[in-house]
């Protein structure tokens, strides 16, 4: 159940955020320019690349690594290089993690680690395995961590993570808000600076004022008639989020978003990109999960019975690609099933700007929604 009441009781919410998930929302533009700062210190700034790598590689534990990957890879447009390494292991620990390079991978290859903790063994042989196979290393993560001493020694570059103090009071969940743009910007900066994809600091720090925008618009303070992200939140107290996702910076914001529901305020959610959506979610809307599908729920006792569960769309929107869109037929379909439909897009700017804007929204949304229903 959802607690509605304290979704404009900024001192509930406080009290409810242990995690400091609010916090963390809150500081993203912060994060993105302390973040930005030290990359630049590491010496980003100062690489002379020879060419564009074969392959990005990209390993990490948990939703961090996996987010930044999708981002990285949007970005990169098609043909994109970056590719997951994704772990093997018996638990999703530091120490039972494996990582392990491909077969091919070689000296014209880019090997980013990108992790909150650093302490992971796995990830320190990988450094060393990739050194030992002639590719460039870099990683991001806590300072003064094993990792950091390996990639040292690697002779690979190291940037420390931004973190903030709050950050060692409470183990950081991988879907928080400030750990994607702590481990995502070093590496925004660095494949600029390999030609990869376009996010010179003038682009950074544009997506910093866009995460500081969104934070004044969805902030604790704010009353939900007028937070979108307390509404949204809201909204999908009761209900099943099928998110449909359209346009190039939408995709990796939507599948962020379910990763985030699950993880931070245990709520499933289904994930797709339009137009397809519409043909794989179309007998969904149609079956015992659509708004209409319970024609005694009328008759329910409000105050002994639960409420049934039924999807709401979630349209999250970017600009198309070509400029044709499939929302009008996206909303016909969830019109003639009679289902809710909420709808968020981007003000204008350029595609980090958006991007931003789109998982700050949906992460705010995901933080109230966990701490209004006691996650």
């Amino acid at each position: 159940m959802l607690d509605e009441s304290l979704l404009d009781t900024p001192e509930g919410l406080a009290e409810a955020d242990r995690r400091g998930l609010l916090r963390g929302a809150a500081e993203a533009g912060a994060r993105v320019r302390t973040a930005a700062r030290q990359a630049v210190e590491a010496g980003i700034g100062d690489l002379k690349p020879d060419g564009r790598p074969r392959s990005v590689l990209i390993a990490g534990p948990g939703a961090a690594a996996t987010h930044a990957a999708d981002l990285l890879g949007s970005l990169a447009g098609p043909g994109s290089p970056v590719i997951r390494l994704a772990p093997s292991g018996v638990a999703p620990a530091a120490g039972a993690l494996r990582w392990e390079l491909p077969g091919w991978a070689g000296s014209v290859d880019l090997l980013l680690i990108a992790t909150p903790d650093g302490t992971e063994p796995s990830l320190s042989l990988l450094a060393d395995q990739a050194y030992r196979r002639g590719c460039s290393v870099v990683a991001v993560a806590p300072a003064r961590t094993p990792l950091g001493e390996a990639v040292t020694g690697a002779h690979g570059l190291f940037v420390p993570m931004a973190t903030a103090p709050y950050d060692q009071e409470e183990p950081l969940a991988a879907s928080s808000p400030g750990v994607l743009w702590a481990l995502l910007t070093p590496l925004l900066a660095l494949l600029d600076r390999i030609g990869l994809v376009t996010a010179p600091p003038e682009a950074l720090e544009k997506a910093a004022d866009r995460l500081d925008h969104i934070a004044e618009r969805c902030g604790p303070a704010i009353v939900t008639y007028s937070n979108p992200a307390k509404t949204l939140a809201a909204e999908l107290a009761d209900a099943l989020p099928v998110i449909w996702t359209e346009g190039a910076a939408a995709g990796p914001a939507g599948r962020r978003f379910a990763a985030a529901l699950a993880e931070l305020a245990g709520r499933p959610a289904l994930v797709a990109e339009l137009p397809e959506a519409l043909a794989a979610h179309s007998a969904l809307l149609a079956g015992p999960l659509a708004a209409s599908a319970d024609p005694d729920d009328f008759f329910r006792d409000r105050v002994e019975e639960p409420a049934a569960l039924h999807a709401r769309v979630v349209l999250l929107r970017d600009r198309p690609i070509g400029g044709l869109t499939a929302a009008p037929a996206a909303r016909d379909l969830v019109l003639s099933h009679d289902t809710p439909v909420s709808e968020l897009e981007p003000e204008p700017g350029d595609e980090l700007e958006t991007l931003a804007e789109l998982i700050a929204m949906t992460d705010f949304a995901a933080v109230y929604l966990a701490l209004a229903s006691g996650a």
